[in-house]
């Protein structure tokens, strides 16, 4: 729809840290008002600042300086963009993003509220692999990379002497960290407060009205070759599939690339599927698989495309709460408010300080893809 002025934009509301983050501080020094941040359970590193530098210790537990305010951003991790636009309020400090973003931003709701990020240079393919000269030419004051991938995806980086900050993945508690690491190099340490506030409180309400649910059978797919892959209890999908009142069938699945067979999904006979926005599969197509035909899900019409907001709701993002209530709608519709529209409003405006229309939310919600399964008419926009 529009973006917002700062006049019009909803009041911060502050919110005290609650439990489940792990180890990340904020060091307040004598003569700085941002001095030290630890990340990934690392301790707080020792030091002084000036009034405009700071130090960060990252998710593998390495210490780097800043010696000004960061203003220029590139990353290679695939879903940081929209965590950084979000915990800054804005885009503008992005100048190079990974092959496989810049396709999702070309694709949903980001690239809507942030056009310049579908044509935003691209640094690394979906491989991580960094360009080196690329990412000279743009000039960076840090590059964000993966901790865990191999050291030749860092080494090339501190190499050619940028400031590299690395980060770990897959759990509620790395998601929370990354919040707080970057509204701490963003300068920006209440946003990231307010951020973590928010998923903390739903996190609560969840539990609450979900606390004598019986869990229903459901799994999460994914695509592998012609077939199917299942998230297993290593997954971020694991988290949200049992919060939102899920008992996740695959927990224990540790094929080759996680790849499930028809027979093995007919056996867990899962009440509810949902599906990933990786890959292009509809429920309409998994209905169409005569293999899947007994499978109470298909017979039931109830397999759903997971939304596709300012990232993919499925994994770890600024937006996650949403696919938490999204996920617990679906699977307990007797149990829940159903008032997700109007979160996606408040909280899209408050993440990205934009306003979204009706059809907007219509497109995020997949409502074409998902409007031939049953109770998907609860996220219709009311009349």
């Amino acid at each position: 729809m529009s973006r917002l002025t700062p006049a019009q934009t909803h009041p911060s509301r502050r919110t005290l840290l609650g439990g489940g983050l792990g180890l990340l501080t904020l060091a307040l020094g004598a003569c700085s008002s941002r001095d030290t941040v630890a990340a990934g359970g690392a301790a707080p590193a020792s030091g002084t600042a000036s009034s405009t530098g700071f130090t960060v210790t990252d998710m593998r537990g390495q210490t780097i300086s800043f010696d000004a305010p960061v203003q220029r951003i590139a990353t290679t991790v695939i879903p940081s963009p929209s965590m950084i636009a979000a915990v800054d309020g804005g885009y503008d400090r992005i100048v190079g993003i990974n092959e496989s973003t810049l396709q999702a931003n070309r694709q949903g709701l980001f690239g809507e509220i942030f056009p310049e990020s579908r044509s935003t240079t691209t640094i690394s393919p979906s491989s991580f692999t960094p360009n080196i000269e690329t990412i000279t030419e743009l000039a960076p004051d840090v590059v964000f990379q993966w901790a865990d991938q191999g050291d030749g995806l860092v080494e090339p980086l501190e190499n050619a002497g940028f400031k590299t900050v690395c980060l770990l993945y897959g759990t509620q508690e790395y998601l929370e960290t990354w919040v707080h690491l970057f509204a701490a190099i963003l300068g920006k340490p209440e946003r990231g407060t307010e951020i973590t506030g928010w998923m903390h409180t739903e996190l609560k309400r969840l539990r609450s009205e979900l606390a004598a649910a019986a869990p229903v059978r459901v799994v999460h797919l994914g695509q592998s070759g012609e077939g199917y892959s299942a998230s297993n209890k290593a997954s971020y999908m694991h988290f949200w599939m049992e919060l939102a009142g899920g008992r996740n069938m695959a927990a224990d699945n540790v094929s080759a690339e996680n790849t499930v067979s028809a027979e093995q999904l007919i056996e867990w006979d899962p009440e509810v599927i949902t599906l990933g926005g990786f890959d292009a599969r509809t429920p309409a197509d998994v209905y169409a698989d005569g293999a899947l035909a007994s499978v109470s899900a298909v017979r039931n019409k109830r397999v759903y495309k997971a939304p596709l907001g300012g990232y993919r709701w499925e994994v770890p993002c600024a937006e996650s709460p949403l696919m938490w209530q999204w996920a617990a709608e679906l699977y307990h519709p007797e149990l829940t408010s159903h008032t997700l529209r109007n979160t996606m409003r408040e909280k899209i405006s408050y993440l990205y300080n934009y306003d979204v229309s009706e059809a907007q939310v219509d497109a995020a919600l997949r409502l074409e893809m998902n409007r031939g399964s049953r109770g998907y008419e609860v996220f219709e926009a009311q009349p």
